[in-house]
């Protein structure tokens, strides 16, 4: 039986580095898409280290990992960086099979005749959950070869994260690379200038210069913006499901969280999965599910933790009228992380449809999601608020009403329930998203500021991306 040679080996780590051989060589594919403002982030952690460390970048499937890399690698090049000091490694290729993190980087070395032990190099492994115990491999990598910088990707999020926080402490550095936010999904598509950004006073203030046009794409982004190839690809667009569904959701359901969590009853997590995203944005409780579904409360409870650290869902816990939190938490919101894989799973919506409502709220708690931000929604017997957060002695800083409609802005007896929380507590400019409105009106000592859901997006994830670009820029 014939084996797989060595030279056969360095003959695919060539076709994989291409710029070995013709320098600044970057395959087309990767070129011709915009960088993510992410990569802004990501690239001091590679390039400027100054501490010792791997980067492990995860995140859920097809939000661009192997694209930024490459543009990584550009930035790389263009620095100066020797194209042969540059080594990236699709770990998931049949043809490495068998083969250790240090074997790969024996096969770089002899295929682009570098010195490992000597030379600057940046070595990027892509899809590395797929070898085993590749935490040990990598740190050991990282210990014992000084001048080697190295970079790890995979899509199974929840086991890179785990793996990384048990056996990389004080070695690896974790980046999580979410899906589009609706500020991003907008640049690469070159249409950011719809928005009007004034810079007064030191403060920055955002103008729509078409209300209709910024909600068009705020619908085609509810509908396909979470995934960068879904918004260059009409022929994705046309049908999400296949795309989205069987090439991301099924996997991760069908393969990823059984390989890693042993789940035997793919049927089960399935339909609770889809039964979570049609109520995305609803509440829900381990009772109710349970009955629903006749599957024990305890195996909800795990399904939904899963399928939390693949990052499909995010569970939001619920506070009361006086901001306290329930000692034993019955009930929580579930939201899909990424608004998209609703319009995959059964059908896009429209400007009109009654499903707006719970998929614009999705929407915005997908952009704080970004921030690591702990966010709440209060709850009580005759009242309720979308958003709350709890600053310091855990008493609530902001709230915010999620509404797709202007009624609100004609008629603030709608807002009974926002006016009594905040009138409790002291909050004097909760924030209430509309359809197209953006105003303010001050009733008895409260200033509501309105303003279109779409805006409000928009400028979560500009902010926080620049929030993120200051932090990493003192830390440096």
């Amino acid at each position: 039986m014939r084996e797989i040679s060595q030279k056969q080996i360095i003959e695919r780590a060539k076709q994989e580095n291409p710029w070995w051989d013709k320098p600044h060589s970057i395959s087309k594919m990767y070129l011709d898409w915009m960088p993510r403002p992410y990569l802004d982030l990501l690239a001091p952690l590679v390039i400027n280290t100054k501490v010792r460390r791997s980067v492990v970048l995860m995140g859920p499937r097809r939000v661009g990992k192997t694209v930024m890399i490459h543009h990584l690698i550009v930035q790389l090049l263009a620095n100066g960086v020797s194209p042969q000091n540059i080594c990236y490694l699709s770990v998931d290729q049949p043809i490495y099979n068998g083969l250790s993190l240090e074997d790969l980087i024996k096969v770089y070395e002899k295929a682009a005749s570098i010195d490992i032990v000597k030379d600057k190099c940046y070595i990027f492994f892509d899809e590395i959950q797929y070898l085993k115990d590749w935490e040990k491999h990598l740190k050991t990598l990282t210990d014992f070869y000084p001048n080697l910088q190295f970079l790890a990707s995979g899509s199974a999020a929840a086991a890179l994260k785990l793996k990384s926080t048990e056996s990389g402490a004080g070695r690896f550095t974790d980046f999580l690379l979410p899906p589009l936010t609706f500020y991003e999904y907008l640049f690469l598509l070159n249409q950011s200038d719809i928005i009007q950004i004034n810079e007064k006073d030191g403060k920055t203030e955002f103008v729509p210069k078409d209300i209709s046009i910024l909600n068009s794409h705020f619908i085609d982004y509810l509908n396909f913006g979470g995934y960068p190839e879904m918004v260059f690809s009409e022929e994705m667009k046309s049908d999400p499901g296949r795309y989205i569904k069987s090439d991301i959701i099924d996997k991760v359901l069908l393969r990823d969280l059984p390989q890693l969590y042993g789940i035997h009853n793919i049927q089960e997590l399935n339909s609770l999965f889809t039964t979570l995203a049609i109520n995305t944005a609803g509440e829900v409780s381990l009772e109710g599910l349970s009955k629903s579904s006749n599957v024990a409360k305890n195996t909800i409870r795990k399904y939904i933790e899963y399928l939390e650290a693949a990052f499909l869902i995010k569970k939001v816990h619920r506070i009361d009228e006086s901001a306290k939190r329930f000692k034993r938490a019955t009930h929580y919101k579930i939201y899909l992380t990424n608004p998209s894989m609703r319009a995959a799973l059964f059908s896009p919506v429209s400007v009109d449809d009654s499903e707006m409502g719970p998929l614009v709220e999705t929407a915005i708690f997908s952009q704080w999601f970004h921030a690591e931000y702990l966010l709440y929604y209060a709850r009580w017997r005759d009242g309720e608020v979308d958003i709350v957060s709890l600053g310091e002695k855990m008493k609530p800083s902001w709230a915010v009403e999620v509404k797709w409609s202007n009624a609100h802005y004609e008629n603030l007896n709608k807002l009974k329930s926002l006016k009594s929380f905040c009138l409790k507590h002291n909050l004097e400019k909760p924030l209430v998203t509309t359809k197209t409105i953006s105003g303010f009106k001050d009733i008895g000592g409260i200033i509501y500021s309105f303003q279109p859901a779409s805006l409000y997006c928009y400028i979560l994830g500009y902010n926080i991306i620049k929030v993120k670009k200051r932090r990493r820029s003192s830390s440096q």
